[in-house]
């Protein structure tokens, strides 16, 4: 739903109230850090009367800068041409003019086809395009026969079109109140409209997501430069966008608040991977040459080893080896120093072998495009109980257990009253900053019944709200009762822990069904015969059985069903 959008049982100036306090919560969290043109448009801004703030926001949440005047219709704004004129006069909007050549395409994209040939005939009777011309091929020609400024008189003549200004302030506003690019206004309409309900926080003990301006202006250049790349990468050839994004980090380098680190490394993981795809394989060497965030060091050693640099790949997979930074790193590293060293080209990974050494069912071929679906069947038809018990089960005792762990305002990694998801939360500081809450949250819930009594309380209490780890889908609670009934306080604390300390990838990977009777359970990696075992999956197997939790891997063997 866009925000322009007039969505039912909401008042008629809905945004008015969430742009103002949009505004007003910035000023408070950050006027230290704004600079003297966001401090100008703020007052200048809360000088226009409410028609003109009105028709202001209306400009500034579309996607667009350019407007026809002539177009504009929206009917709780009683009066927009004086709105308009009140806009102009305090430099809010600017009429079309020469200065904005450099966005000469845009505002030719606010008219049709058929009113460029009114243009061109308007210009030069004599020359006119043929009308099977494309669209922006004429758009090109008229740039290319006429100045900008000559153009612009044209469309002036026909209709006025305006741009709206202090389009950087806005952004940076936005950027303050929600600390990234991707979350917009609807962020409040699916609040008001009750699509989402929101965890409540104390707005007295939000904290600033930004220290610094410099904390600021890095994170948010980060930003601008991956939408960027995301234009240029579909526009330029890939050795332009090479160059483009080298000079750009020589120049940052070195010099990036600790704060937007995070968002450059990702930043540098995406661009290396595209290289990749792209087959400029020295190239992405040097790009994940900036970071070594997984995947980049697996990434390199396998570039090393197609450049016939094979010192330097077996070097850099004892590094890995040595300290994993992941379930990933850990396999590959061991399998691809096997390859190296024994120059096998299909050394059987340790995955793979893991995958052959696993029993294995029939399972009727009906089920191919629903093979967990089928396997439950199997399991049920032998007089056992099976359920799904993928990631989300294990994710829910996470988030249910610590819910008020997770969003704890004191730890300062909530910073508006509509954050979904703690800006640490995929950071080693989650764990670094709760560990003390954590433990003694594990230590409180010593037992199956205490355990199950705080999850079923967190459920109930916080139903339908939303939490990045839990799910709110029709009998998770009683899969997370019975997950809990069957092991021990000591196994779901290990696995707790294990998740904590990298949620960003031990909240994947878990067995696909969690089979049990009256005597025995198991937690149980389906795969059909073309699945392949992750390692993040081995990764929970193995841990399980290190602290004897059931499980296993099963293979499935289609068998034709007779008729």
């Amino acid at each position: 739903m866009q925000i322009n959008e007039f969505p039912k049982d909401l008042p008629p100036k809905y945004y008015h109230d969430y742009f103002g306090y949009v505004l007003n919560f910035v000023r408070k969290m950050y006027e230290t850090l704004l600079n003297e043109n966001e401090l100008e448009f703020l007052n200048s801004y809360n000088a226009l009367s409410e028609e003109a703030q009105c028709l202001f926001i209306r400009f500034s949440n579309r996607s667009k800068s350019f407007f026809r005047v002539n177009s504009l219709s929206y009917s709780e704004i009683t009066d927009i041409p004086a709105a308009l004129n009140e806009l102009h006069d305090a430099q809010f909007i600017q009429q079309l003019c020469e200065l904005h050549e450099d966005r000469f395409d845009e505002v030719m994209h606010l008219f049709t086809k058929p009113e460029h040939l009114e243009f061109t005939k308007i210009l030069q009777p004599e020359i006119m395009p043929s009308k099977s011309i494309k669209k922006q091929d004429l758009i090109r020609w008229l740039l290319y026969e006429y100045d900008f400024k000559i153009i612009c008189e044209i469309i002036l003549e026909t209709e006025p079109v305006v741009k709206v200004a202090y389009e950087a302030e806005v952004m940076m506003m936005k950027f303050l109140f929600f600390g990234n690019r991707y979350a917009d206004m609807t962020e409040f309409v699916v609040r008001d409209l009750g699509h989402v309900r929101f965890q409540s926080f104390d707005q007295e003990h939000l904290s600033v997501q930004f220290e610094t301006r410099k904390d600021v202006d890095d994170t948010l250049m980060i930003s601008l430069m991956k939408e960027t790349f995301d234009i240029l990468k579909n526009e330029l050839p890939p050795e332009e966008i090479f160059d483009w994004f080298m000079n750009w980090q020589v120049g940052v380098s070195g010099n990036l608040s600790p704060k937007s680190v995070p968002s450059y490394h990702l930043f540098v993981l995406r661009v290396g991977a595209w290289l990749e795809r792209k087959k400029m394989l020295s190239q992405a060497l040097t790009a994940y040459q900036l970071t070594n965030d997984a995947p980049s060091r697996e990434r390199r050693v396998r570039l090393l080893y197609n450049l016939g640099e094979i010192e330097e790949a077996l070097a850099l997979c004892e590094e890995i080896a040595e300290n994993p930074q992941n379930a990933d790193e850990r396999y590959f590293s061991h399998d691809f120093h096997e390859r190296i060293v024994n120059k096998k080209k299909r050394a059987v990974k340790r995955t793979t072998q893991a995958l052959k050494d696993a029993s294995s069912i029939d399972i009727p071929i009906s089920n191919r495009f629903r093979v967990e679906r089928g396997a439950i069947e199997y399991y049920q038809d032998l007089g056992a109980e099976a359920v799904f018990s993928e990631n989300e089960p294990w994710r829910a005792v996470f988030g249910l257990l610590f819910w008020d762990i997770i969003y704890d305002t004191n730890v300062k990694a909530i910073h508006n009253p509509l954050q979904r998801v703690p800006s640490d939360f995929f950071l080693p500081d989650f764990y670094y900053k709760r560990s003390e809450q954590l433990l003694a949250r594990m230590k409180d819930a010593d037992t199956k019944e205490v355990i199950s009594e705080i999850v079923e309380k967190t459920f109930h209490e916080k139903f339908g709200t939303t939490n990045v780890l839990v799910s709110w889908y029709p009998g998770m609670l009683e899969i997370v009762l019975k997950l809990v009934a069957l092991l021990t306080p000591e196994q779901i604390h290990a696995v707790l822990l294990e998740m904590a300390q990298n949620l960003r990838e031990n909240t994947r990977g878990f067995p696909d069904l969690l089979v049990w009777d009256e005597t025995e359970y198991s937690f149980i990696e389906i795969k059909s015969p073309t699945d392949h075992l992750s390692s993040r999956q081995l990764h929970w197997l193995h841990f399980f059985a290190n602290i004897d939790i059931k499980s296993r891997i099963v293979r499935v063997k289609w068998i034709k069903e007779e008729i």
